[in-house]
């Protein structure tokens, strides 16, 4: 009798060390991407932030040659700089969930640039956080996003998807600067959804478009700012880019967005339960 209590005791420890490995193992979709000038402070800071262990997550870095390489000739030398200081986690979701984002000390390009970007650039159902240690511009924080996107999902992003969404989060933000960023950002997400639903590619149809929806917004363009988004949208017409992918990854804008740290107390809470019942069982085995 006390044998086969034994066994049964022992099955549940194997069972529950079996749904543990099966948990770490889908921290495998999870990946951060550091900025390569950070120093040991900030990096643990950034960390901490993403609620993550150095030895749980896959990390990478991130430096300005890479971020030049698709922002160079279209984001001015003071949004360059000379160092790499964002940082991004990234986790995958569910297929169908969708982009959500939460962005700290980034200051110009807000959450729904970024996931308009991303849907540009092709990325799915991910979990994304851009984030810096101090105050900066996050133009450069879409670089490690993508790559870490890339790393998570061991697929790579086609590079000129990746220069027309670097372009997307420059031109929304400069036009955020003179029209207000909530409303640029939904111009940009309107107009990108249109053209592409009807398959538009040519720059006076593409203008027809612009007009047309700026004017539902209630959003006066002057000609140099009908100029740059006119060339824009030509540059994602041309994208492989599927309308029902545009409106799926799009839901979570203007939805409130799963906070990071609540999703990772609740998997605390599930190996606290684990440990306690291994403790529960020693406990019967060496107790009284």
């Amino acid at each position: 009798m006390r044998k086969n209590k034994l066994l049964t005791n022992i099955s549940l420890i194997l069972s529950l060390v079996l749904l543990f490995n099966i948990m770490v193992y889908a921290d495998s979709s999870t990946v951060v991407t550091l900025g390569a000038n950070l120093n040991k402070d900030q990096r643990s800071e950034i960390l901490k932030l993403f609620n993550v262990k150095e030895d749980d997550v896959t990390i990478i870095e991130v430096n300005n040659q890479e971020e030049r390489k698709y922002l160079e000739g279209v984001a001015s030398e003071a949004q360059l700089g000379k160092k790499t200081m964002s940082s991004a986690y990234v986790d995958l979701l569910d297929s169908g969930e969708g982009i959500s984002v939460q962005t700290y000390n980034i200051t110009w390009v807000t959450k729904e640039m970024y996931t308009s970007a991303l849907v540009t650039a092709g990325v799915k159902d991910a979990k994304v956080i851009a984030a810096a240690p101090f105050p900066v511009s996050g133009t450069g924080a879409l670089t490690g996003i993508l790559k870490a996107f890339e790393q998570a999902t061991g697929t790579k992003i086609d590079e000129e998807q990746k220069k027309v969404a670097n372009e997307e989060i420059v031109k929304t933000g400069e036009l955020g600067e003179e029209i207000g960023q909530d409303k640029a950002a939904e111009l940009i997400k309107e107009v990108k959804q249109e053209i592409i639903e009807k398959g538009v590619k040519s720059p006076e149809d593409i203008k027809k478009i612009i007009i047309d929806i700026s004017g539902k917004l209630d959003i006066n363009l002057n000609a140099d700012q009908m100029q740059k988004l006119t060339e824009l949208m030509e540059k994602i017409s041309k994208l492989d880019l599927n309308t029902e992918d545009i409106k799926n990854q799009l839901k979570n804008i203007g939805q409130k967005l799963d906070d990071t740290l609540k999703n990772n107390e609740e998997v605390k809470g599930i190996l606290q339960k684990i440990l306690d019942a291994i403790k529960g069982f020693f406990n019967s085995l060496f107790g009284k």
